[in-house]
């Protein structure tokens, strides 16, 4: 049977098959692999991209408290300056 070409040839198909299959294993640890690697940055990568957000929203809290405390303060100020203006004015 050893000297049978069909058989040898379908010996040699089978180890070249049994190859192929070993190659696509690899490949396919090597795709995982890669697919996981990717998986792990894209993460990381929405993780600092939150942890930013919050940081300028809550510096953008921050700037709107100051701006609305100093708007605050220059109506206070107008205020003052209004109800001391129409006095001088009658003291002529």
């Amino acid at each position: 049977m050893e000297g049978d070409p069909e058989a040898r040839y379908l010996k040699q198909r089978v180890e070249e098959l049994e190859d192929r299959i070993e190659q696509l294993r690899l490949s396919r640890r090597v795709l995982m692999n890669l697919v996981e690697k990717t998986e792990r940055e894209k993460t990381g990568f929405l993780s600092r991209l939150e942890k930013e957000n919050r940081r300028l929203s809550q510096n953008n809290c921050r700037y709107a408290r100051s701006l609305i405390r100093k708007n605050r303060r220059i109506l206070e100020l107008e205020s003052r300056l209004q109800n001391t203006s129409p006095r001088e004015s009658a003291n002529p």
